[in-house]
């Protein structure tokens, strides 16, 4: 498991390119018959991926979380973004096709992942933070939730959320989770910014072309940066920092949030004309 310790707001903007990925970018995920699990410092988040082949996946726990198993502490959302594929959590099996989702609460030893064609595989997408009560694996169906459309596109960022893990929906001790489709033509994410300093966020982009990449802005207002993000690359979002982006073609991005409150419209908005 990688260990990943985010840097502060002083010390973002003296940071080099290549300081900033290395702090604030996730990448390597996604490797075909591989779990693979990052630590964030920022609220204890791990950041992961389960891509079964041929053979099952079973997510063990990693000596740094000092755990007998995976969730012993923890919960966690999981979303499809590949084929179809199932989840086994402590016996129970869920179906999950591209854009379902599953929440796994605290408490499940043993959690299995496996592809129902290794050729078309599933691609389980990770996001886990401490919790501290108890809430039922509950099977997030996309098409039936409640979703919302943003923007316009005389502005070039039309989109819709779909709202996966949040109080009005599938229940959680900490976690929020959904994801944002950006409509045809509109390239621009969450703008007009906002940060939200009760809880740390991680954006999940995919479904952009391999040759295509999203610019992502970070950091303070008066003093942004950003990183070039490719396909199924995570970016850790502080709550001192926005978090937005603007692609050279449409993508999709997974959205999951921790810390403070689960209340989604908890945002402390920022003017455009005010970033620099």
């Amino acid at each position: 498991m990688r260990l990943i310790q985010v840097a502060d707001a002083v010390r973002f903007s003296r940071m080099t390119t290549e300081e900033l990925r290395a702090a604030f970018l996730v990448d390597g995920l996604f490797a075909p018959g591989c779990t693979s699990l990052a630590y964030v410092d920022l609220d204890r988040a791990v950041i992961g991926s389960a891509v079964p082949l041929g053979s099952p996946l079973t997510l063990e726990s990693d000596p740094d979380l000092r755990a007998n198993y995976f969730t012993e502490r923890r919960e966690m959302g999981i979303l499809n973004i590949g084929g179809a594929g199932s989840i086994e959590a402590d016996g129970a099996v869920f179906e999950l096709a591209n854009l379902e989702a599953l929440y796994v609460g605290r408490g499940n030893e043993v959690i299995r992942f496996l592809s129902h064609d290794a050729s078309a595989p599933a691609e389980f997408y990770l996001l886990s933070y401490p919790a501290h009560s108890t809430y039922p694996a509950t099977k997030i169906d996309s098409a039936r939730v409640e979703t919302a459309v943003l923007g316009s596109s005389d502005t070039a960022n039309s989109r819709r959320i779909t709202r996966l893990i949040h109080l009005d929906g599938a229940r959680s001790c900490q976690l929020v989770m959904g994801f944002t489709q950006m409509s045809a033509g509109s390239v621009w994410n969450t703008m007009p910014p906002y940060t939200h300093m009760r809880r740390s966020e991680v954006y999940l982009y995919f479904n952009l072309p391999a040759a295509d990449r999203v610019i992502h802005l970070m950091g303070p207002a008066h003093e942004t940066r950003h990183l070039v993000v490719a396909n199924k690359q995570a970016v850790i979002s502080p709550g001192w920092s926005i978090h937005a982006g603007v692609g050279t073609a449409s993508y999709t991005f997974c959205w999951g949030m921790g810390g403070e409150n689960q209340v989604y419209s908890d945002m402390d908005p920022l003017a455009i004309a005010d970033l620099l």
